[in-house]
């Protein structure tokens, strides 16, 4: 959590710890120096100075922060000594005991960072780094923004449209991406057949609109659903879609993310399990199987009844009985 942008740092040593020391030195900005007689190929390909020497008295100054990470303790403790005098911040990689600072495992998701120490043991830190990583992909832990970020004027007056596909209904189904996103909305717009048993884990003060489409029971016409995402998005909220199976067959995505696109809306789309392929496999039926069936189709039996092809009109220049377009599945 330190701000390197800009700052030296020196990183005495060559090996794979020195290469891993100076690969996040960069990451966060740092001017970085690396000293060493001999030095892993791949730190020449990285954006360093290189002195290929042993360490030296000076080579500390107008540093901000160092690292000892030789394999030689004598020297790492050399190198300590002087950044203590130097009143430099020094971390060494051998002996977290006799550090001023300590380099803890780091778990970074977006704008969340999580730094794990876990009592000089690093293998255990790095494994509890892993969990925690995968529960903040996943949305496991309370990752939802309470303000924007700060300075970030803009991302408080348009906030992001997520077209989430949620498979065919079991939220075990639902992608990580998509329970991610679902942990960080504001207001969620679910379909009939969306997994509803993943809305059960999100905040007390998040929306949830019902947007089902049964027969004679319609709540939302498709032109209000699109009205209401960039309404909401533009109201500064992380709005998300949540659909079943994908949001690109049969569930109108597409046109969602037009009126997205023809708003200015940010918006990104998940793909979700389909029911056209999950239900066949959860019946343990595949639908493509070598010796039997190399493709499949997805075909829709509803039809818009508002098109002449689905009246079978004659006349009229439209596709007829044994000629008719799929039209529009609701999901």
């Amino acid at each position: 959590m330190l701000d390197l942008t800009g700052r030296r740092a020196v990183v005495v040593g060559g090996g794979r710890v020195a290469l891993r020391r100076a690969q996040a030195l960069l990451a966060a900005g740092a001017l970085v120096r690396v000293i060493a007689p001999r030095v892993d190929p791949a730190l020449t390909g990285l954006e360093l100075t290189v002195s290929r020497r042993e360490y030296r008295d000076g080579d500390l100054a107008g540093a901000w922060l160092a690292h000892a990470a030789t394999n030689d303790p004598a020297v790492n403790a050399r190198v300590a000594a002087d950044a203590q005098r130097l009143r430099i911040w020094c971390v060494r990689a051998d002996d977290a005991a006799a550090s001023a600072a300590w380099t803890p495992a780091v778990a970074r998701d977006g704008e969340i960072t999580v730094a794990v120490t876990a009592g000089g043991d690093p293998e255990r830190a790095k494994r509890l780094r892993a969990a925690i990583a995968f529960a903040l992909a996943e949305g496991a832990l309370p990752v939802r923004p309470r303000r924007p970020p700060a300075g970030n004027r803009a991302a408080a007056q348009t906030g992001r449209v997520a077209l989430v596909g949620g498979g065919p209904g079991d939220p075990g189904l639902l992608t990580v991406r998509g329970h991610r996103l679902l942990a960080e909305a504001d207001v969620v717009i679910a379909d009939r057949l969306a997994p509803r048993d993943a809305l059960a884990g999100l905040d007390p003060d998040v929306e949830v609109i019902d947007a089902g489409k049964a027969p004679r029971t319609q709540h939302l016409s498709q032109e209000q659903i699109n009205a209401l995402l960039v309404e909401r998005a533009r109201a500064g909220q992380r709005v998300v879609r949540l659909k079943g199976g994908d949001p690109f067959v049969f569930g109108r995505g597409g046109e969602e993310a037009l009126a997205c696109v023809r708003a200015g809306i940010p918006f990104e789309v998940v793909p979700g399990v389909t029911s056209a392929v999950a239900v066949p496999a959860c019946a343990g039926i595949p639908v493509t199987h070598r010796g039997i069936a190399q493709d499949f189709a997805v075909v829709s039996a509803h039809l818009d009844p508002s098109r002449p092809a689905a009246r079978g009109d004659a006349g009229t220049g439209q596709a007829g009985p044994g000629r008719q377009h799929p039209g529009r599945g609701d999901l």
